[in-house]
C-alpha cells in the first residue's frame, strides 16, 4: 500500500483546471474537514476502489480492525503524497459500505453480501479523512448491480431480488434499467441516505452509466423505450435523456442536503470524435462516452450541472487516435469558464 496509483496522478493532473471555484463554508464539528480548495489550489486527489477488493480492503473477510488499519494507512499515504482528496468506492454493485436503509452490506467487507461487517467504513473514512484535513469524495456506481448474471446468486433481500422487472441482464453482468423512472429514483435515494449520514465532501460518478458496448449483444430495453419514450426522435436521445435526468437531479438533491459539498464526474476520455462532431477532440475512438455509454458529459460540463470533471486520459502522448496531448487541452478548453 506504498505506493500511489496512476489512477491518482490522474486526479491531480486534470482536476486543477477542471473544478469549478466555490466559495463555501467547512461543516462544523469536532472533526472539521480541511477548508476548500481554489481551483488554483486544485484537487490532487486518489480514486480507492473496493469493487473485487482493488485497492481495499485487500481481501474480503478481513476482521474489521484489519480493514480499517488497512483504510488508515491509504489517508496516511495520500497525506505523504500531499494529495488533499480521496474518492472512496461505497457503492460499488448496487450495495454498501456503510449501513443503508435501502441496500445491502457489501460482499467486498464480510466475503458474503449483506452480512454486517461489524464497523462503519464510510463513517469512519469521513472521521480519519477530516482529521488529517483530507476531503473525503464519495463515489457511487449509479447502475450495475453485479460483475455476474445470476439473480439468485444476490442476497434474498436485494432490491435487485425484489423487484426483477428492474434489472437487464448484459455481457455478462446485471444492471438496473436507467430507463425506469422508479430505478432512478431509488438509485439516487440510496446516494441520499449516505449524504443524508455523513459529513462527505463531495459525491462522485465515474464512468460507468449505460454499459459499454459488448459485441454482437444489444441492452434489453425495447419496452420501456415503448412505454416511457414517446417525444423522442431516436433510443439514442432517449438514453441520454434519461442519464442527462440522472446527473442533473443528483446534483440538486446533493446541493440541497449539503450545499458546500461538490459533484464530480469522472468519465471516458473521449466525449465524441472531431469526425463525428466538429466540437469533439481530434481523436478516432472506438468508444464515444456521447453515442456508447449515452453520457453528454461535455453538456453536463458546460451547463454546469456538475462541479468538476476528471476524465479518463489513460493513454500516452502520441498515441494514435487518442493522444494525451490532444484530449487534456480539448477538456481544458471545455471547461473554460463554466
Amino acid at each position: 500500500m506504498g505506493g500511489v496509483s496512476r489512477r491518482a496522478f490522474t486526479v491531480a493532473a486534470l482536476s486543477a483546471f477542471t473544478l469549478v471555484p466555490e466559495a463555501s463554508a467547512a461543516a462544523p464539528g469536532p472533526a472539521k474537514p480541511a477548508p476548500p480548495r481554489s481551483a488554483a489550489a486544485g484537487m490532487r486527489g486518489m480514486w480507492l476502489a473496493t469493487v473485487a477488493n482493488r485497492d481495499w480492503p485487500t481481501r474480503a473477510g478481513l476482521r474489521a480492525a484489519e480493514q480499517r488499519a488497512e483504510l488508515i494507512e491509504h489517508l496516511d499515504n495520500a497525506v505523504r503524497h500531499r494529495l488533499n482528496t480521496v474518492i472512496l468506492q461505497v457503492r460499488p454493485t448496487a450495495d454498501a459500505l456503510w449501513p443503508s436503509a435501502h441496500e445491502p452490506w457489501s460482499q467486498y467487507l464480510s466475503g458474503s453480501q449483506g452480512r454486517d461487517p461489524g464497523w462503519d467504513p464510510l463513517g469512519t473514512a469521513v472521521k480519519e479523512a477530516h482529521a488529517r484535513g483530507l476531503h473525503l469524495h464519495a463515489w457511487f456506481n449509479p447502475y450495475r448491480v453485479a460483475t455476474h448474471d445470476d439473480p439468485a446468486r444476490l442476497v434474498s433481500s436485494h432490491p435487485a431480488r425484489k423487484n426483477p422487472g428492474w434489472v437487464v441482464p448484459y455481457g455478462g453482468q446485471l444492471y438496473y434499467n436507467p430507463g425506469l423512472p422508479e430505478v432512478r429514483a431509488f438509485v439516487q435515494d440510496a446516494i441520499m441516505d449516505a449524504v443524508a449520514k455523513y459529513e462527505v465532501d463531495g459525491v462522485h460518478f465515474d464512468d460507468y452509466f449505460y454499459p459499454y458496448p459488448v459485441a454482437g449483444r444489444s441492452f434489453d430495453d425495447g419496452g420501456t423505450f415503448g412505454t416511457f419514450g414517446t417525444g423522442f426522435a431516436t433510443k439514442a436521445d432517449w438514453r441520454r435523456d434519461n442519464i442527462d435526468r440522472l446527473v442533473r437531479e443528483t446534483a440538486r438533491r446533493v446541493k440541497d442536503v449539503r450545499p458546500a459539498a461538490r459533484f464530480g464526474v469522472s468519465p471516458f476520455g473521449v466525449w465524441r470524435n472531431a469526425a463525428t462532431d466538429e466540437r469533439g477532440s481530434d481523436t478516432r475512438a472506438g468508444v464515444q462516452t456521447y453515442d456508447d455509454l449515452y453520457a453528454d458529459t461535455r453538456k453536463w460540463v458546460r451547463e454546469g450541472w456538475i462541479d468538476y470533471v476528471v476524465p479518463q486520459l489513460y493513454w500516452n502522448i502520441g498515441l494514435d487516435g487518442a493522444d494525451y496531448a490532444k484530449l487534456l487541452p480539448w477538456w481544458a478548453e471545455t471547461a473554460r469558464g463554466s
